[in-house]
């Protein structure tokens, strides 16, 4: 069928033409009536790397290829202009000096590496899938990874010598993709029709051993003086710091086989790397310790009965904090029509506490308010409580509306903390908010921390301080206006949290114990990605917040991309240095600071 035919293709899936709409509708129903028990069959038989020997250099790879070339049609999702600065750019691939004039870095100021991930899609932007059993396409979040990386480094004068680059994460998806076919061969299949997503589930499973790519855009970290490229779909990618070049995946010498947590925490003390592993398949949930020197000592499966598409994980002195919120990803929902990711607001929410080498046993589960806490600021314990501090909503940002709704008007609401408090507005608010945990009673003390004045989420610390009791927090700010306007996240500042000074309020006659927060505005049209806070270099009985906070900012009116340097203490005042990048930086999502001694 060729694909003008698809002229009224309606963006929620549905077609004007009634033959076409009956032939869709059938195959709705004979798909999802017949495919229950492939899958079952397919994810034992699929291997979960690509092999092209098996896939793509035999006869029936070739047909598979004809098939999805013939019914399948690759179109690209448009951007608003708002979304512009989401757009992909080309990598640079080699350094790049930055010429300042105006700012001085301090001379204390560590010498490293500020490296932020990121998506940038292949092939001009997002796609979707337009075929006979309706359309896929990617949502926000989907796109391969690429890192842009700020380089501090002194000359032999101690002058500051800075450079730029970016590159591409090459993960085995990326290069069969770019460099055998040049073209887009993976069917989304996160988002869409039922029966376009089923299909696109089993076409991409035979093809080539997996049913996403590996996208490796969300996070970088370091453990064992290597950097990593991760997202939780995937394991991690060992990356060359000095050149950006990928390396190969880090299955942990073999004995990690399945998904790696976007967000793995150190434990204080022992440098030991806390992760874990969802998936979409049991076992859901299993939890890994490793070493310092990057070995794998312990591996756990706890049991979880359902897929939470847990994204962050926190630790303290003793524990392993665990998030299991009703952000759950189900084939079987699917088959029937449903969506593969979904926020069940009416479902159960807990956090788990679980000794550092415990098992599925040994964690203590605390049912708290239902929400969707994507990100851990941090944990410690106190006394006999675990004390617990992320950023919470009342709703999940992704999967975004159920069918049929507006997507913008879905943001507006949620963004929008109406005077009234109604169950219509504000879910998508998130507030820094604490859970108090005790071991003793099994009690749990919820509270909000933040007021409504502005939503926050992407948190971070000194991570001197992790698993640690802490006197500051910092956070991106939502720009509620812009990111309904836009459709996805934007942020215009950043917040200071002073978690052990109050700033108590009455609202409505309802007092609440707040903390105090300072905010570091930008300018207009000036949003920031990837912040981090690096500490003072050398200085000994430093106190917490004695650093800077790094972050890139990109300006929506002249399109320029700064890197700005703000000092932790004077958070409220002007950076004290703006590096202004060769290149636009699309906005990104986690970012690190690697000192030059995990270099070597």
């Amino acid at each position: 069928m060729a694909f003008s035919s698809y002229a009224n293709f309606h963006v929620h899936g549905s077609f004007q033409n009634p033959f076409i709409s009956h032939r869709l509708n059938h195959l709705k129903t004979s798909l999802s009536s017949s495919v229950k028990p492939l899958f079952k069959e397919l994810q034992q038989l699929l291997p979960r790397k690509v092999d092209d020997s098996k896939t793509m250099k035999n006869t029936s790879g070739k047909m598979l290829d004809a098939l999805v070339d013939s019914i399948f049609q690759f179109v690209d999702q448009p951007l608003l202009p708002s979304q512009k600065n989401f757009a992909p750019v080309e990598e640079i691939g080699d350094l790049v000096e930055v010429i300042w004039t105006e700012e001085e870095i301090p001379a204390d100021f560590a010498e490293g590496v500020f490296v932020r991930n990121g998506i940038n899609p292949l092939f001009g932007g997002l796609k979707s899938a337009v075929s006979i059993f309706g359309q896929t396409q990617h949502t926000w979040v989907e796109g391969e990874g690429m890192l842009h990386a700020l380089y501090f480094k002194k000359d032999h004068y101690g002058s500051w010598i800075i450079s730029y680059n970016s590159r591409y994460v090459q993960t085995e998806t990326f290069k069969l993709e770019k460099q055998k076919h040049n073209k887009p061969c993976f069917l989304p299949a996160l988002e869409g029709d039922a029966a376009a997503v089923i299909a696109a589930y089993i076409l991409n499973g035979l093809r080539f051993g997996t049913i996403n790519k590996h996208l490796s855009n969300t996070n970088v970290f370091e453990h064992s003086g290597r950097l990593y490229s991760i997202a939780e779909n995937y394991l991690p990618q060992e990356v060359d710091i000095l050149t950006l070049e990928t390396i190969s995946d880090w299955n942990v010498n073999g004995a990690w086989n399945r998904p790696f947590t976007s967000h793995p925490k150190k434990a204080p003390n022992s440098g030991e790397l806390v992760i874990m592993g969802v998936d979409a398949m049991k076992p859901y949930y299993v939890l890994g310790v490793i070493s310092a020197d990057g070995k794998l000592l312990h591996k756990v499966d706890l049991n979880f009965k359902r897929s939470t598409l847990s994204h962050d994980i926190g630790v303290t002195q003793k524990y392993n904090i665990i998030i299991d919120h009703p952000l759950t990803v189900d084939v079987k929902r699917v088959t029937m029509g449903g969506p593969l990711m979904k926020y069940e607001k009416e479902e159960y929410a807990r956090i788990g506490v679980m000794p550092r080498y415990g098992d599925a046993e040994s964690v203590k589960w605390f049912e708290v308010q239902t929400n969707c806490t994507f990100h851990i600021l941090n944990c410690f314990e106190e006394a006999n409580e675990v004390v617990v501090r992320g950023c919470r909503a009342l709703t999940s940002l992704l999967p975004g509306p159920d069918g049929g709704l507006n997507k913008y008007e879905w943001y507006s609401k949620g963004f929008n903390f109406a005077d009234d408090h109604s169950a219509e507005t504000g879910y998508l608010f998130s507030r820094l908010y604490e859970w108090r945990l005790n071991m003793v009673s099994g009690d749990v003390k919820e509270r909000n921390l933040t007021a409504t004045d502005f939503s926050m989420d992407f948190p971070f610390i000194n991570e001197q301080v992790t698993g640690l009791k802490h006197k500051y927090g910092y956070t991106q700010v939502i720009d509620s206006m812009a990111s309904s306007d836009c459709g996805m996240g934007k942020y215009g500042s950043l917040a200071k949290l002073y978690l052990e000074e109050s700033n108590s309020t009455s609202f409505e006659g309802k007092c609440e114990d707040l903390i105090k927060v300072e905010y570091h505005k930008f300018e207009e049209n000036n949003f920031c990605s990837g912040s981090v806070f690096v500490a003072r270099h050398g200085g000994k009985g430093m106190e917490e917040d004695d650093g800077w906070i790094v972050t890139f900012v990109h300006n929506e009116e002249t399109d320029v991309t700064q890197v700005h340097v703000i000092d932790a203490k004077k958070f409220e005042s002007e950076p004290i240095a703006k590096l202004t990048l060769p290149q636009r930086v699309p906005y990104g999502f986690h970012a690190t600071f690697v000192s030059m001694p995990c270099q070597s």
